[in-house]
């Protein structure tokens, strides 16, 4: 049993486990857990960490949730266990393929119309015409 008549502020405070914390909010998500690579740095202060994590590309998706939901409560709870302890706690997703910018994808779709990417699927409407009576 350990001893904890230790002098200190730091009387029974132990530091949280943030790499395990992650594998396991994140592997319930994963088909194949065997494939989340969870690496972690600290700077020297000992207040800031980044957390970096991969996965199979195909399980994004179920990771990132509608809208974001997901990782965002991922989020939420690394940083709340770092909060408690006066940390902050930075958490990267990395992927195979670089992200795409949407500028990119613009200009390689261009057409000519300025601006106007919907396409018409149905020939224009004829003028109406004006009877006089």
């Amino acid at each position: 049993m350990p001893n904890k008549t230790e002098s200190g502020s730091d009387q029974g405070v132990t530091k949280p486990d943030y790499e395990g914390l992650v594998r396991f909010l994140i592997e319930p998500f994963l088909n194949d857990p065997q494939s989340l690579c969870v690496n972690s740095e600290v700077n020297q202060n000992k207040n800031k960490i980044w957390l970096r994590v991969a996965f199979d590309k195909s399980d994004r998706g179920k990771v990132f949730g509608r809208g974001g939901r997901n990782i965002q409560a991922i989020r939420t709870a690394i940083e709340t266990a770092a909060t408690s302890h006066n940390e902050s706690v930075f958490l990267d997703i990395y992927s195979d393929a670089p992200p795409k910018s949407d500028d990119s994808d613009r200009r390689g779709r261009s057409s000519g119309n300025s601006g106007n990417s919907r396409k018409r699927n149905s020939a224009p409407k004829p003028a109406p015409k004006i009877t006089k009576k």
